[in-house]
C-alpha cells in the first residue's frame, strides 16, 4: 500500500491519477510529501484490499473535470479503484480495521498419516484415530519411499491434491472453527502472533471486536471458507492468529492452546500463506456519530458544512464486484493452478523438529517447544518466502512439482528413515 521509491505502490498510482487528473497542481506533482499524502490502513506486501481511505489535499474541482472519480479511475489500471472522494481529513479517525482471510476447508483434514505432524501427534497423544480421508493410501515401505522417482511422487501427489479438492467440511469441523475463534475476541497480549515482540511490550495490546467465520462456499472444486476479523488494529504477520486456529483444529488442539499463547513465553507460530488475506476495510464509529450529530443540527444536506459519512457500505454493491473479479478469483485461480495452500499444509505436516509441539490434545505449551532468549534451536520451523508472496505469475504449475519442496521432501524423507528404523 505505502508508497516507497522505485516500487510499484498503490499509493504511487493514485498520487499519479490525481496528478494526470489535474487534481495535484503543478508545484506539487514531484513530491506526494507535498499533498501530505497519508493512509487509514497499510498492507503487507501482496495483501488485497477492497476499501481503504488515503487522505491528501487535491484541489477537488479542476478545470476541464467534470466527475474526478471517474478521471482518476480512468488513469489508474483497473485493480486499482476509487470509490469516492471526499473533502476533509479523515486518516487519524480511524477506530478499527476489518480483515477478511479466505482459505480452502481441505486444509482442516487431519496431517497425513506417515508424515512429521502425524508422529509428533502419535507420540504425545497415542495413536491417533485413523481419518477416512487417508483410508486411499497404502503406506510405502521404506525402500519403496526413498527410491520413488519425481514422476512417481507427482502422481501421488495429485491424487490426493484432487480428493482433497473434493472433501467437504463437515458441522465438527465447522463448529470448532467457530469455538476457537472466539478465543481471538477481546483485548490479549499477542506477542506470539507477530515478529520480534517481547511479552512485556506494550505495543502488543490489540482489542478484537469480532470475528465472524462464514458458511463455506464451493468454486470450482475446491470448497472455501472466509474468515472475517475485526479489530481496532492488527499487528505485522498477524496472519499467525489463522493459523493456530487451522492447526488446532485439524489437530484436535484445544483452543485453550490459543489463551496459554497470550502468556509470557514465547513459541514459534507459522504464518498463513499472504495469498489469502483482504483488507475489507477501515472502520469509523465515532467520526461518523460526530458527523452524524452535527448533520443534525445542520438540517439542509446542501449546506457547505453538512458531511458525508465514512461508509464503504454505500459502495457495496462495487465493491463486491471489484472483489470477485480481481481479488477472489484471482486467489481461487493462483490456488487452481498452483496448489499454494496443499504447499503450505505440506511443509506444516512435513516438520519435524520441537518447534509445534503444542499441538496437543490437552492444548498446553510444552517446555520443549518455548523459545529461549539468545538459545540456538536445532531444527527450528522456518516459514518459507515463498508464502509471503500473492504474485504467483511467473511460478510454476503443477506439473513442476510446485509442492514437491526439494527440502520439505529431503527432511522429511530422513525423518521417515529414521522413524522406521525406530519402529522396527
Amino acid at each position: 500500500m505505502q508508497i516507497q521509491p522505485n516500487v510499484r505502490t498503490i499509493e504511487g498510482a493514485l498520487f499519479e491519477a490525481f496528478v494526470k487528473s489535474g487534481a495535484v497542481s503543478k508545484d506539487n506533482a514531484d513530491d506526494p510529501v507535498k499533498v501530505s499524502l497519508a493512509r487509514a490502513a497499510r498492507t503487507d506486501a501482496g495483501v488485497h484490499a477492497a476499501g481503504n481511505v488515503v487522505n491528501m489535499k487535491l484541489i477537488t474541482s479542476p478545470p476541464g473535470v467534470d466527475d474526478l472519480v471517474a478521471s482518476v479511475n480512468n488513469n489508474l489500471p483497473p485493480e486499482i479503484r476509487v470509490w469516492d472522494i471526499m473533502t476533509y481529513d479523515t486518516h487519524r479517525s480511524c477506530d478499527s480495521r476489518k480483515y477478511t482471510y479466505f482459505f480452502p476447508t481441505y486444509l482442516l483434514i487431519p496431517p497425513r498419516p506417515g508424515s512429521g505432524l502425524f508422529y509428533s501427534l502419535r507420540r504425545q497423544n497415542g495413536d491417533p484415530p485413523a481419518h477416512q480421508f487417508w483410508d486411499f493410501i497404502d503406506q510405502p515401505s521404506e525402500e519403496a519411499h526413498s527410491e520413488a522417482s519425481d514422476q512417481v511422487k507427482l502422481a501421488a501427489r495429485l491424487k490426493e491434491l484432487q480428493r482433497k479438492r473434493a472433501w467437504r467440511i463437515g458441522v465438527v469441523e465447522l463448529d470448532a472453527l467457530r469455538a476457537a475463534v472466539k478465543r481471538f475476541e477481546g483485548t490479549h497480549n499477542f506477542h506470539n502472533f507477530t515478529v520480534d515482540k517481547d511479552f512485556r511490550d506494550r505495543s502488543n495490546q490489540r482489542h478484537m471486536k469480532s470475528i465472524q467465520v462464514a458458511d463455506p462456499v464451493v468454486h470450482g472444486e475446491t470448497e472455501w471458507v472466509s474468515v472475517l476479523l475485526h479489530g481496532q488494529s492488527f499487528m505485522l504477520h498477524q496472519r499467525k492468529m489463522m493459523a493456530i486456529l487451522i492447526l488446532s483444529v485439524r489437530t484436535g488442539t484445544p483452543p485453550n492452546v490459543i489463551d496459554e499463547m497470550y502468556g509470557p513465553r514465547g513459541v514459534t507460530v507459522p504464518k498463513m500463506p499472504a495469498l489469502g488475506l483482504l483488507l475489507e476495510y477501515p472502520v469509523f464509529e465515532a467520526y461518523n456519530g460526530k458527523i452524524m450529530a452535527a448533520n443534525e443540527r445542520i438540517h439542509d444536506p446542501n449546506d457547505p458544512e453538512h458531511r458525508q459519512l465514512i461508509d464503504f457500505e454505500v459502495h457495496r454493491e462495487i465493491i463486491e464486484k471489484f472483489k470477485n473479479e480481481y481479488i477472489y478469483s484471482r486467489m481461487r485461480a493462483i490456488e487452481d493452478n498452483q496448489a499454494i495452500f496443499d504447499a503450505w499444509i505440506h511443509t506444516i505436516d512435513a516438520y519435524t523438529g520441537q518447534d509445534l509441539l503444542y499441538l496437543n490434545h490437552e492444548g498446553n505449551i510444552p517446555p520443549e517447544s518455548v523459545i529461549k532468549k539468545g538459545e540456538r534451536r536445532a531444527n527450528r520451523f522456518k516459514d518459507r518466502k515463498q508464502f509471503n508472496s500473492t504474485d504467483y505469475t511467473n511460478g510454476t504449475q503443477l506439473s513442476s512439482l510446485p509442492f514437491l519442496d526439494a527440502d520439505c521432501e529431503e527432511e522429511e524423507e530422513k525423518f521417515y528413515e529414521k522413524q522406521t528404523e525406530t519402529e522396527d
